[in-house]
C-alpha cells in the first residue's frame, strides 16, 4: 500500500501530503508535509504530534501520539492552491503501539470488528443526512459584560424591508415553506450543485441536493456505507460545504438551531445490518420488518438517552430537541411518521429495508454515533428487547397518546447524567472503555456548566427590571 500511495503521489504531481485525524468532538486537524519529506519511512512509523493540545485526549506529562496514515482514504484536495492530498490517520499510543482508545476513528473500527466476531451479522450500513444552514454573515461574542449574536440571509423575510437601493427581489420562503422550493425562491441553487461537484471530485457518491424547510437550509445526500466509510464521508461533506459557502463570500454551519422559531438541523441516520449478502432487517413483521430489525430498534429506544450525549452533544442539540419543529422528541417508532424518533421508510425490495433514526444532529461525531448506536442495536438484538407497538399517529397533535411514551432528553445535562447511569452497553468487545467515557463526559460536562453560568440576553430583557 505504501508504494502504491508513493507512486500515486508522483503520478498526480502532488505538491504536499496533508495527514488529518478527527478529535473527539468531531473537528478535523491536520498536519502538511511537502510531498519530498513523505517517504516510505515516514508513512509506515507514523507522524508524531502533541496529544496534550487536542482537547479531551493527553496531559503535558504523556503528550506523546502518533498518527498513521490509512491508505483507504486517500483524496486530492480541491480547496488548495498547491496539489495537496489529503490522507486520513488514525491515532496511536507510542507506549504499546495500539490504537489510542480515545480515537473516534479507531473505536468505529472496533465497532464494525465487534459486529463481525458478535457473530450477529457482518456489515452495518449507515446514510446520514446532515442538514446546514449557509448565511452571508454572521456576528457573535460572548464576553464577562456582554453577549450577542446576529446572523443575515438573502432568504430570511426581514430583508423584505430592506431600502430599494439596496436591492429587494421579494422572493423569500415563509417561516417553514422553505422545502424544495425552485429559484428564485430557492436562491443557493447553483452553490449546493457545486459542493455536490467538489464532494463527487473528492470521492462521495453523491444522490441528491435540495433546499431544506427553514430559510437558508440546506441538505446534500450521498450513498449509505460502512461505518468508518460513512465517518470519513461525513467529515468529507463538512469541510466541502464550509469551503464551498466561504469561496461564494458566505458561511455554512451545522449547528442544530442557529434560528429561533423555525426548523433546526438533524442528522437523520439510516441504518440496516447484513450477513453476509442477506439483508437481516426484511421480514414479514410490521411494515416489513424482521425480528432482528425490530429488536435494533428495541435495542436504540432503550438506551437513547445515553446514545443522546453522543448524537445530540451540545447545549444547542436541545433546542432543536422541542415539539413543533419536525423534530422526533418522543421515542416511539412508526411507518412513515417523521413525528417518532425512528421511521421505517417505504423500501422497495428486501436489500432497501432499513431503519431511520431521526433524532441525531449534525453535531455529533460521525464516528462516535454511529459505532453508540450500532451498539446499542446489538444490545437490544442480544437481549431480544422488543419496541413495543408502533405509534402510527401524529405525535405532536395527539397529545394523548404522546404523553403516555417517553420522551427524548431535554438537555445536555440530562443526556449525561443518563450515559453516567447507562454505558455498560457500550463496553462489551472494548469498544468503548470506561477511560474513554469518563474522559468524554468531563470534556462535555466544561460545556454544561459554562453555558448554565453564562448570564443570556433574554436574561436581560425578562428580569433586568424586576
Amino acid at each position: 500500500m505504501i508504494n502504491k500511495f508513493l507512486k500515486q503521489l508522483e503520478e498526480q504531481q502532488v505538491k504536499f501530503v496533508d495527514f488529518r485525524f478527527t478529535d473527539i468532538l468531531g473537528a478535523w486537524h491536520h498536519m502538511s508535509f511537502p510531498v519530498e519529506a513523505v517517504d516510505e519511512k515516514l508513512l509506515e512509523e507514523g507522524i508524531y504530534f502533541d496529544g496534550s493540545s487536542i482537547s479531551g485526549w493527553r496531559q503535558i506529562h504523556e503528550s506523546d501520539m502518533i498518527m498513521k496514515p490509512d491508505f483507504s482514504s486517500v483524496h486530492l484536495d480541491p480547496f488548495s492552491v498547491q496539489t495537496t492530498m489529503i490522507v486520513v490517520c488514525d491515532i496511536y499510543d507510542p507506549r504499546g503501539g495500539q490504537p489510542y482508545t480515545r480515537d473516534p476513528r479507531s473505536i468505529g473500527k472496533k465497532a464494525e470488528a465487534y459486529l463481525k466476531d458478535s457473530g450477529l451479522a457482518t456489515n452495518a450500513y449507515f446514510g446520514p443526512e446532515a442538514e446546514f444552514f449557509v448565511f452571508d454573515g454572521v456576528r457573535y461574542g460572548v464576553d464577562s459584560t456582554a453577549a450577542f449574536y446576529e446572523l443575515e440571509s438573502e432568504e430570511f423575510q426581514s430583508n423584505n424591508r430592506r431600502e430599494i437601493n439596496e436591492s429587494s427581489h421579494g422572493h423569500r420562503p415563509l417561516p417553514k415553506g422553505g422545502y424544495f422550493p425552485v429559484s428564485p425562491l430557492d436562491s443557493l441553487n447553483d452553490m449546493r450543485a457545486e459542493m455536490v461537484t467538489v464532494m463527487q471530485q473528492m470521492g462521495l457518491k453523491m444522490e441528491k441536493h435540495h433546499h431544506e424547510v427553514a430559510p437558508a437550509q440546506h441538505e446534500l445526500g450521498f450513498q449509505f456505507g460502512e461505518l468508518v466509510e460513512t465517518g470519513d464521508n461525513i467529515q468529507i461533506y463538512k469541510y466541502a460545504v464550509r469551503n464551498v459557502a466561504h469561496s461564494y463570500g458566505k458561511t455554512a454551519t451545522f449547528m442544530p438551531k442557529p434560528i429561533f422559531g423555525d426548523n433546526g438541523s438533524g442528522m437523520h441516520v439510516h441504518q440496516s445490518l447484513w450477513k453476509d449478502d442477506k439483508p437481516l432487517f426484511a421480514g414479514g413483521g410490521y411494515s416489513g420488518l424482521s425480528e432482528t430489525a425490530l429488536y435494533y430498534i428495541g435495542g436504540i429506544l432503550k438506551h437513547a438517552k445515553a446514545i443522546n450525549a453522543f448524537t445530540n452533544p451540545t447545549t444547542n442539540s436541545y433546542k432543536r430537541l422541542v415539539p413543533g419543529y419536525e423534530a422526533p422528541v418522543i421515542l416511539a417508532y412508526s411507518a412513515q411518521n417523521r413525528s417518532a424518533a425512528c421511521r421505517i421508510p417505504t423500501a422497495m425490495g428486501e436489500k432497501a429495508k432499513r431503519v431511520e433514526i431521526r433524532f441525531p444532529d449534525p453535531l455529533a461525531n460521525p464516528y462516535l454515533g454511529n459505532a453508540v448506536m450500532l451498539m446499542a442495536g446489538l444490545d437490544g438484538i442480544r437481549h431480544q428487547i422488543h419496541p413495543g407497538e408502533p405509534s402510527d399517529h401524529n405525535l405532536f397533535e395527539e397529545l394523548d397518546i404522546a404523553a403516555t411514551l417517553p420522551n427524548m432528553c431535554g438537555s445536555l445535562r440530562e443526556a449525561l447524567e443518563a450515559l453516567a447511569a447507562d454505558h455498560d452497553f457500550l463496553l462489551h468487545g472494548d469498544v468503548f472503555t470506561n477511560d474513554f467515557i469518563q474522559g468524554y463526559m468531563e470534556l462535555k460536562w466544561q460545556d454544561v456548566l459554562t453555558y448554565e453560568r453564562t448570564p443570556h440576553p433574554l436574561e436581560f430583557m425578562k428580569y433586568y427590571s424586576w
